[in-house]
C-alpha cells in the first residue's frame, strides 16, 4: 500500500453497518453502528470463508477438463490475479476515501458504476447461494443430474420417504439453519461460524486425501492425466468452460471492504487478503489433486456426489457420509457470509435514500425473507451446479473480480495508477472478456449439440 499507516488510521471514517456496501448518503445518517474492531485472525477466517464455498466442489471437475498439471497451474494463476485486483481496489479506495466497493465504483464512474456493481453482486451472490443449496440437497437427498441416481445421506440411512425428499429437506434447512444465521447484522458476528466453516473444509480435505492415499497403496488408483485430452477444435474450446468456475472459486471482493472497515488496524488488510488467498489456494490445490486422483475421469461436476459409491476400503461407507456431511455443514456456515452483502446491496438498490437497514427491522426482515425464498426456489428448479457456475462466473463474477477493478485503475481519477497497474488492468480485461466469451460460446454450442445430436 502507498498510504501511510498513521494517516490511514486517522482518516478512517466511523464504522457503521451500511458503509461497506451502500451509498454515502446512508453513511451520513445520524445513527452509527459502531462495530467492535475485528482481529487479524477473525478477518482471515471471514475472507477465507467468503472464498472457500461451492467452488471447491467443482474444482476436481476442472482437473478432468484441463488435466492435473495445467489445472493446478491455473488455480495458482487465478489466485495471483485475484491478489493483484484486490490490491488495486483497496489502494484506490484509500485515495478516494471510499468505504465500500460501491463507493469506489461511484467515485470512478458515477452512479451508473455503483448501480452496475450492485446488479452484478446480486446476480453473483444469488447464483452462488443457489449452488450452496443445490449441493446441500445433493448431499442429503441425492441427485440424478448426471443421468445416474446418486443417493443422498438420508436416503442411504432411512430409505426413500417424503420427509427426506429434496424440497422438504431444503425447506427445513432454510427455516432452521439459514434463516437464523441470516439475522446477524455485523460481519464480525460470524467469526466463529467462519472459523468452524474453514475447519470443516480442512476436514473434508484431510479425509479425501486419506482415502486417496490408502487406495493408492492398494493399487486401485491409476495415474491421472497431467494435460488436457485434445482431440479436435471442440476440445480446445471446451477448455475455456473452466474459466468461470476458477473465477468464482476466488471471488471475495464484495466482502473485503466490510472486513476492512471492521479490522482493528486497517493497514493489516493486505496481509489479511494475502494470507487468506494463500490458505485457500493450498486447500484448492490439494482438494483438486486428491479429488481427481481418487475419481479420475468419473469425477462429477459436484464431486460430493461421487462419495456415495463403494470406495473399496475399510469403513468406506462411514467415510463417505462423514465427507459429505462435513461439507454440507461447511456450506451452511458459509451461506450467511455471502447473504450479508447480498442483502445490503439489494437494499441499496431498492431503497438508496432510506434510513440504515440495521435500524429498520421490518425492511431487514422482508428483504431477508424475500431473498431466502428466491434462493430456495432456484435450488429446486436448477439441477446442476455447473450450469449456475457457467452463467454467473462468465458474467457477473468476472466483472466483480477482474473487469471492474481493472477499469477503476484505467479510469485513474486520482492519478495514482502506475504503468504496471495499467498493463495488468488491460491484461485482466482482455483475458476475462476473451476467455468468458469463448466459455459462453462453448456452453451454448454443447447445449445445442445435446438438443440436436444429428446436427
Amino acid at each position: 500500500m502507498t498510504i501511510d499507516k498513521k494517516e490511514t488510521k486517522n482518516s478512517r471514517k466511523p464504522i457503521n453497518e451500511e458503509s461497506p456496501l451502500l451509498p454515502k448518503n446512508h453513511a451520513t445518517e445520524e445513527f452509527k453502528f459502531n462495530a467492535k474492531r475485528a482481529s487479524f485472525t477473525a478477518s482471515v477466517f471471514n475472507i477465507s470463508t467468503s472464498i472457500i464455498g461451492a467452488g471447491i466442489m467443482a474444482l476436481p471437475a476442472t482437473m478432468k477438463v484441463l488435466g492435473l498439471g495445467l489445472g493446478i497451474g491455473m488455480i495458482v494463476f487465478v489466485a495471483i490475479l485475484t491478489e493483484g485486483s484486490l490490491e488495486m481496489l483497496l489502494r484506490f479506495s484509500r485515495v478516494g476515501d471510499s468505504q465500500s466497493y460501491g463507493e469506489v465504483m461511484r467515485d470512478a464512474f458515477g452512479r451508473a458504476g455503483r448501480l452496475l456493481l450492485q446488479i452484478c453482486i446480486l446476480v453473483n451472490n444469488v447464483g452462488t447461494l443457489i449452488v450452496y443449496m443445490i449441493i446441500i440437497g445433493d448431499v442429503l437427498s441425492g441427485t440424478s443430474s448426471s443421468g445416474i441416481h446418486h443417493a443422498g445421506v438420508l436416503e442411504g440411512w432411512f430409505g426413500e420417504h417424503w420427509w427426506n425428499g429434496r424440497t422438504f429437506v431444503l425447506l427445513v434447512t432454510t427455516i432452521s439453519v439459514f434463516a437464523p444465521l441470516a439475522c446477524f447484522k455485523r460481519m464480525d458476528s460470524l467469526r466463529y461460524s467462519s472459523a468452524l466453516a474453514v475447519a470443516l473444509a480442512v476436514v473434508f480435505l484431510v479425509i479425501t486425501a486419506g482415502i486417496t492415499i490408502i487406495k493408492f497403496f492398494y493399487g486401485s488408483i491409476a495415474m491421472p492425466r497431467l494435460l488436457p485430452n485434445i482431440t479436435d477444435i471442440t476440445a480446445i474450446w471446451n477448455l475455456f468452460t473452466v474459466v468461470p468456475v476458477l473465477v468464482t472459486a476466488f471471488i471475495c471482493h464484495f466482502n473485503v471492504h466490510t472486513i476492512d472497515n471492521e479490522l482493528e488496524d486497517s493497514s493489516l488488510i493486505r496481509p489479511v487478503v494475502q494470507t487468506s488467498l494463500a490458505l485457500c489456494s493450498i486447500v484448492y490445490v490439494l482438494t483438486s489433486f486428491f479429488g481427481f486422483l481418487l475419481f479420475g475421469d468419473s469425477t462429477l461436476d459436484d464431486v460430493l456426489a461421487n462419495f456415495n459409491t463403494n470406495l473399496g476400503i475399510p469403513y468406506g461407507s462411514l467415510l463417505n457420509d462423514v465427507v459429505r456431511i462435513s461439507y454440507a455443514l461447511h456450506l451452511m456456515l458459509v451461506f450467511p457470509i455471502l447473504f450479508y452483502p447480498l442483502r445490503l446491496n439489494l437494499d441499496g438498490l431498492l431503497f438508496p435514500s432510506a434510513r440504515p437497514l440495521v435500524v429498520d427491522n421490518l425492511r431487514f426482515g422482508l428483504i431477508s425473507i424475500g431473498l431466502l425464498l428466491l434462493v430456495f426456489l432456484g435450488a429446486n428448479f436448477i439441477p446442476n451446479i455447473w450450469d449456475v457456475f457457467q452463467f454467473t462466473g462468465a458474467t457477473a463474477t468476472v466483472c466483480i473480480g477482474f473487469i471492474f477493478p481493472a477499469a477503476i485503475a484505467l479510469r485513474d481519477r486520482h492519478g495514482i495508477a502506475t504503468k504496471k497497474d495499467k498493463i495488468l488492468s488491460v491484461f485482466m480485461i482482455a483475458l476475462a472478456v476473451f476467455s468468458n466469451m469463448v466459455a459462453i460460446y462453448s456452453d451454448a454450442y454443447a447445449l445445442f449439440k445435446e438438443n440436436h445430436p444429428r446436427v
